[in-house]
């Protein structure tokens, strides 16, 4: 795939988000492994429902700005994805959002583990919530091999690996 397709396809993806009320006014980000060592990412300070291809950034494996158009820069929160390419190799993209349920279940420290809703099992899973408060955990007891959501208790969650499209 093209570089051009990749970054028109991140900007579809915060439509998407953005539309479902995932995030508001400039919320989450997203990133997507471009090669080895070199991400697109969405810059910060736009409102993911209204970019377009010539918003995105590229950063390096520590999150430093390699490109981008003059006014856009890249999320200080870029560190934060940097951290779980580096943990979990095998994944090709990071989305951070602020789904309202979802986040209301993590400011209370709940994860969502119990199978209340059947669909809710068969789609996600087990969410954990871990309890190393505001930051990435990443020694979190769960084997990271395992973990493809995850929210914490300052108001966000991340969802890895799943293919852009099916979200």
């Amino acid at each position: 795939m093209d570089e051009q397709m990749i970054k028109a396809q991140i900007c579809e993806m915060g439509r998407r988000m953005y539309q479902r009320n995932m995030v508001a006014a400039n919320d989450g980000n997203i990133s997507v492994k471009i090669r080895e060592g070199e991400y697109f990412c969405t810059p910060t300070g736009v409102s993911k429902g209204y970019m377009t291809p010539d918003y995105i950034c590229r950063v390096d494996a520590a999150g430093n700005l390699l490109e981008a158009n003059p006014g856009f820069r890249p999320s200080s929160e870029m560190k934060m994805h940097m951290r779980v390419y580096a943990r979990r190799p095998d994944i090709g993209a990071v989305v951070h959002a602020h789904p309202p349920y979802a986040t209301s279940f993590a400011v209370m420290g709940t994860p969502l583990d119990q199978p209340i809703i059947s669909e809710a099992v068969v789609s996600l899973g087990t969410v954990p919530v871990p309890s190393t408060g505001r930051h990435l955990p990443m020694n979190c007891r769960k084997p990271w091999k395992s973990i493809f959501r995850i929210m914490t208790r300052c108001c966000w969650s991340i969802t890895v690996p799943l293919p852009m499209r099916r979200i």
